[in-house]
């Protein structure tokens, strides 16, 4: 057994995947109409047929309520590994990316805590 999909609740779709790609560096994997909304997945361009990340409509009742507790309490919705913290940080702060948490040693890994722009804080993350 081994992780396919995950999901990210977002605000935007539209939105969201101009962030993901453009900001981020994310490609673009599935774009299927659903109704009004769309089966979106971007993934990472270093494994193309791994992991996908579901940009998910966050219209379900429950999912505004959760996502504003996590940002209220500072907690990230999910976490994604890079090379160096420190650089990653530089890169998406000349990008005009919000942080929350600045580069920080925990420990065996490095962590940052940005504003996905989309109702989600975002953890990038170094093991050491």
């Amino acid at each position: 057994m081994r992780i396919h999909l995950t999901s990210v609740l977002v605000d935007d779709q539209a939105s969201a995947l101009r962030f993901y790609t453009d900001v981020l560096g994310f490609l673009p994997k599935e774009d299927v109409p659903v109704g009004e909304d769309r089966w979106l997945t971007v993934v990472s361009p270093d494994a193309p047929d791994g992991t996908e990340l579901l940009l998910e409509p966050s219209g379900h009742p429950a999912a505004k309520a959760y996502k504003e507790a996590l940002v209220g309490d500072g907690i990230p919705l999910t976490a994604f590994a890079v090379d160096d913290v420190a650089a990653e940080h530089a890169r998406l702060v000349a990008l005009g990316v919000r942080f929350t948490q600045e580069p920080t040693r925990m420990g065996p890994v490095t962590t940052a805590v940005f504003d996905d722009t989309c109702g989600n804080l975002i953890q990038i993350q170094q093991r050491h």
